[in-house]
């Protein structure tokens, strides 16, 4: 059984898998800065390493009944984190449709956990596509952190494509995962409470 003391569990998710992406350099150096940590367990969960078809479950996610192996598997991974760190470029004013499939796929999983952003676009550092995020995670009930991190390809990206932070951005993770673990630990807790109540007989 998982403590409170212990660090939490925390997934970067990369949230592309075009051909010649962004997001799996980005989540990496998220990745190295939240590794310097005491207070958090963190692994990259690539969604390239975790290939879905499109939604195929014949039941909805929210009852949980899973009939095919690959969406077994996703549950099983993500129901063993307590926080997400979703990385991801902004597409048309919303994310990735593999990111989306993603997300779809579970419902239960991801409920009563917290929530963070990494988004980048060529303008405005992607802040649609985490705003598109936080409504459709709100109906997962995460909760999702205010800090969000942002990053353009004309300042954070040589010729758009080799990434190159400036140095100010890693202070921006760091706040940002300063919410994401107090939100996480405490429901963390939560979570924990709820599964120790008796089970009603009626």
């Amino acid at each position: 059984m998982t403590t409170q003391t212990e660090p939490l569990k925390i997934a970067i998710i990369v949230g592309s898998t075009r051909p010649g992406r962004n997001s799996a350099a980005v989540a990496r150096w998220a990745y190295e800065i939240a590794a310097t940590r005491s207070d958090a367990e963190v692994d990259i969960v690539d969604l390239a390493d975790h290939p879905l078809p499109y939604l195929d479950e014949p039941a909805p996610p929210i009852i949980g009944m899973y009939t095919h192996e690959h969406t077994k598997a996703w549950s099983a991974l993500i129901d063993g984190f307590d926080a997400f760190v979703f990385v991801t470029p902004e597409y048309n004013h919303s994310i990735p449709a593999v990111l989306k499939n993603a997300v779809d796929f579970l419902f239960a999983e991801w409920g009563d956990k917290a929530a963070g952003f990494i988004t980048y676009s060529a303008q405005g550092g992607g802040v649609r596509a985490a705003e598109h995020l936080r409504s459709m995670l709100a109906e997962l009930k995460v909760a999702t952190v205010r800090s969000l991190v942002t990053l353009t390809l004309a300042e954070d990206f040589r010729d758009y494509t080799t990434f190159t932070p400036g140095p100010d951005k890693e202070q921006t993770v760091h706040t940002m995962l300063d919410e994401l673990i107090a939100w996480g630990g405490a429901l963390r807790g939560h979570r924990a409470s709820a599964e120790a109540l008796p089970v009603s007989a009626s």
